[in-house]
């Protein structure tokens, strides 16, 4: 049971902050009246393929004043990558705590592997973050994007125990009176594929996915910022294809802002603002040709916002301030553990970004690419605050190369027609040539990463150190450097199977009237029901008193879950 806020002194409560976080390891705990925790609710907003096109990140071009605003009451991370430039091992990162090259789920995505589709399946010890929340009582829910590549990308096709609930209507209104609440909002109205020409879908069929999938699709809307009032970066022709498409991009963001500023002010409705961190970033850089699916900082560099309620506000932070911090997403889990004072697991490799217990500022982030839906590929990034180093392993290969998916870009098929002919610029044409083995980047001085200074002559103690610092790095994270993905989806499903998880076993001790469940499957997580209510996470020998029935399965991250397993008293 959790107090309402009513009644609170923030002053007293404050002082008793360093209290709370040494004797009962909750730092960000608060102390009713009633001597009750109150731990904060957590909102994790996530946009979908797009960099810092915000306003309050100093893009004269956007149109965001809910992001503007929960900037103005919040903190601004300037330094934010994340461990790939397209979304399912980005994800993957986040959900984690881990670099996806460390847990084989690397590839864009293992479901759309050429070969016998599989999914990743993690070390043992490796849980997503929100199931660890869950186990300490936090109510989880997000909606119907997963996309961890040991899952599938929608709802319902993961570890049943990561979420009390996922898909359609999920809400922090679904959870038992005042649980705390952690939520993991998508906005697709800013994926790449919102800038699909209306042709590519026909409206019956975009109706049709209206109403099942929440699409995206918002032909006709209002636009606010026009072809015109966008400002082109050296790498694109200014053409009139290439504005249209960066002018819907900004739309759809302004679209994304909207939804942003209707979720907060129903939450200010509510009355949880006082209690809920908000966090808001986005899965990767632009959903745009030479951004998504780089390692370029339009790739992988996105903006994120953390907005404290004053009773959980850390003492160093000032509302409206910047955080020039290097932070990876695989920083989010342990932080946002931290956050709601859970003990940060061994296994997650992250930093500690934001809270009261900052760990020491990395000096590096790492990123990588692999194989983009039909096309093979490898690269590993390094980048500290003004040098990147990349290793490209298909060395004579072009950036650039035709993906299917992509290519439905009006601005990519701009891009392919202009370089057939001859007609881009130098700087445009960077992209299309073939990449050497090594590439480095002075980001303070190009921003745009166009000049490679690899075998510049001035440079040569930075290539050596950033070299050397990727090779620690790899050493010690990718387990399977060499190991071919037809190897690789042959380990975790062999013959193109999907492992089932066994039941777990159940035990009763009737003298202390304690019901334990064990798998024996090493990794696998179980949840339970009692009478049939909701299922729960197991995480200790459960008191059974007068319960009718027990059922319990189990799931293996990757695997497909047990059958069901009934306990009678």
């Amino acid at each position: 049971m959790f107090p309402s806020k009513a009644g609170f002194n923030i002053r007293w409560l404050r002082k008793l902050k360093t209290v709370c976080a040494a004797v009962l390891l909750l730092p960000f705990c608060v102390v009713a009246e009633d001597g009750d925790l109150v731990r904060p609710n957590i909102l994790l907003l996530v946009a979908e393929d797009m960099s810092s096109r915000v306003g309050a990140f100093g893009d004269p071009v956007a149109i965001t004043p809910n992001l503007d605003r929960l900037a103005q009451a919040g903190v601004r991370y300037t330094n934010v990558f994340t461990t790939a430039g397209v979304c399912a091992p980005s994800r993957a990162a986040l959900i984690t705590g881990v670099s996806q090259i460390a847990i084989g789920a690397q590839h864009m995505r293992t479901s759309s592997y050429p070969g016998p589709a599989y999914r990743s399946v993690p070390p043992a010890e490796v849980k997503a973050f929100p199931e660890l929340l869950r186990r300490e009582g936090y109510y989880t829910y997000t909606d119907k994007k997963l996309d961890y590549q040991f899952s599938g990308s929608g709802s319902s096709s993961g570890p049943f125990t990561v979420w009390n609930d996922e898909g359609f209507g999920t809400h922090w209104r679904n959870r038992e009176g005042e649980q705390p609440f952690f939520g993991m909002i998508n906005f697709i109205v800013t994926h790449e594929s919102g800038l699909f020409p209306e042709w590519h879908f026909p409206k019956s069929a975009a109706h049709l996915m209206l109403g099942l999938l929440h699409s995206y699709y918002r032909w006709g809307e209002e636009l606010v910022v026009k072809p015109e009032d966008v400002l082109l970066p050296p790498y694109y022709p200014d053409t009139p294809v290439v504005r249209k498409d960066i002018a819907r991009h900004y739309n759809n963001i302004h679209l994304m802002d909207k939804q942003v500023g209707e979720i907060l002010q129903v939450l200010d409705e509510d009355g949880l603002a006082d209690n809920t961190i908000v966090i808001w970033t986005t899965d990767h850089g632009d959903g745009l040709p030479r951004a998504k699916r780089e390692l370029f900082d339009s790739g992988i560099k996105v903006p994120l916002i953390i907005r404290w309620p004053e009773r959980y506000l850390p003492a160093y932070v000032k509302a409206g301030s910047m955080d020039q911090r290097l932070v990876s997403f695989q920083d989010l889990a342990p932080t946002i553990l931290k956050l709601a004072g859970v003990d940060v697991p061994a296994f997650m490799t992250g930093n500690i970004f934001a809270g009261e217990a900052l760990s020491e500022e990395p000096r590096y982030i790492y990123a990588a690419r692999d194989r983009l839906d039909e096309a093979e590929d490898r690269q590993r990034a390094i980048r500290d605050k003004q040098f990147k180093y990349i290793r490209n392993y298909h060395a004579g290969t072009p950036g650039a190369m035709h993906l299917a998916f992509r290519d439905n870009l009006d601005i990519m098929q701009e891009l392919w027609r202009l370089q057939t002919a001859g007609e881009l610029t130098a700087e445009q044409e960077k992209w299309f040539t073939l990449r050497p083995e090594e590439e480095l980047y002075d980001i303070q001085s190009d921003p745009h990463e166009l000049n490679n200074l690899a075998d510049t002559p001035g440079y040569v103690d930075e290539l050596v150190r950033l070299r050397a610092a990727l090779d620690q790095w790899l050493a010690k994270t990718e387990l399977q450097a060499d190991m071919p993905e037809s190897a690789m989806a042959q380990r975790y499903w062999p013959n193109a199977k999907q492992p089932i998880t066994p039941v777990p076993d159940m035990t009763f001790n009737r003298a202390k009237s304690l019901l334990t469940i064990n798998s024996p499957t090493e990794g696998a997580s179980i949840g339970y029901q009692i009478d049939g209510g909701p299922w729960l996470i197991y995480k200790k020998p459960l008191k059974i008193l007068d319960a009718e029935k027990v059922v319990a399965k189990a799931v293996r991250y990757g695997w497909q879950e047990s059958d069901e397993v009934l306990w009678k008293m």
